[in-house]
């Protein structure tokens, strides 16, 4: 079964940290110009909801050796031709529709104290088209995600009405790429029906249900406000403002997929994608302990911890 990973963005650009690098002489093939960096998109009128898309490489021409339509809207924010909302305002900025996937951005961090593993859901390249016969009319079609998921926890997380954050579960589990790597994922489901779909699945470890999913990307500030009394006089009332971002789920299949079945996912592939994740991460390490070393900087120790069944 080819597995789903994608996710759609549309909008105004707010935003872009994009460089045009060239590769240097050790690399695949020197002196190529590519683009690197993010854009970061706001799906709704207000410009509120942002929703940034990385892009790792991308060049001129594609694989297949034709020109590359998303290097060159890339250029065209690069170099300025297309504005930006913080740039020029939401009236001039360029309309952009990204059909981009999720992916994970990771590395150790030793700003614990303990060197562990950081890793980040983002969408992750694709193509970036301009719009020129408008948004979609409905703000939530302009932010979607939907992906196959191999669900292994599900977790109830109370409100927490100081911080205004809602009453959620957490859908644990892991998806995979266009080349069916493993990635663990974490994604919030906050309507009281779809709390009560995900705990009911009873899944875990042991017991993972494998389904499709899909929902949106929030990217929200929450304004929290606080009144101090006084002694005397009006009492003193301030807001304090923070910024919240989630994966919400608000669907998914009626059924579940047939689990550990040829037409669908058997359980022996999961554990050799669990077991080519553990070896990429170790690579991973030992490229970065090498970097730190040509800088000086005396690599922590760290080990990968071993994944056991479908713990991810």
């Amino acid at each position: 079964m080819k597995l789903k990973n994608e996710t759609h963005i549309e909008g105004y650009l707010y935003e872009h940290a994009l460089e045009k690098k060239v590769t240097g002489p050790n690399s695949k093939a020197p002196g190529t110009e590519f683009i690197t960096g993010t854009i970061s998109i706001a799906t709704d009128e207000a410009c509120l909801n942002i929703v940034p898309v990385h892009f790792t490489y991308v060049t001129a021409m594609t694989a297949s050796g034709k020109p590359n339509a998303t290097f060159t809207t890339l250029l065209n924010i690069v170099d300025g031709a297309y504005k930006t909302c913080m740039g020029a305002g939401k009236a001039e900025a360029v309309k952009l529709r990204v059909d981009s996937a999720i992916g994970l951005n990771e590395f150790y961090s030793d700003r614990s104290g303990k060197e562990e593993l950081v890793s980040a859901k983002r969408n992750e390249g694709g193509f970036v088209h301009v719009v020129t016969d408008g948004l979609a009319e409905k703000e939530t079609d302009r932010n979607i995600f939907k992906c196959d998921m191999l669900i292994t926890n599900v977790r109830h997380v109370d409100a927490d009405e100081d911080k205004g954050l809602p009453e959620k579960c957490i859908v644990k589990g892991a998806i995979f790429d266009f080349r069916k790597s493993l990635m663990p994922v974490e994604f919030s489901a906050v309507h009281p029906n779809a709390i009560n779909y995900f705990e009911g699945l009873d899944a875990s470890g042991t017991n993972p249900i494998l389904t499709q999913v899909w929902g949106r990307q929030v990217s929200e500030t929450v304004v929290k406000t606080i009144t101090e009394e006084s002694a005397f006089g009006d009492a003193l009332v301030r807001e304090v403002k923070s910024s919240r971002k989630d994966w919400v789920i608000t669907g998914a299949r009626p059924e579940p997929y047939v689990w550990d079945d040829e037409s669908t996912m058997t359980a022996a592939e999961v554990n050799e994608a669990m077991k080519a994740r553990e070896i990429a991460l170790a690579a991973m390490k030992t490229r970065q302990d090498e970097y730190k070393a040509s800088k000086g900087a005396a690599p922590a120790k760290a080990t990968v911890p071993a994944n056991s069944s479908f713990n991810f």
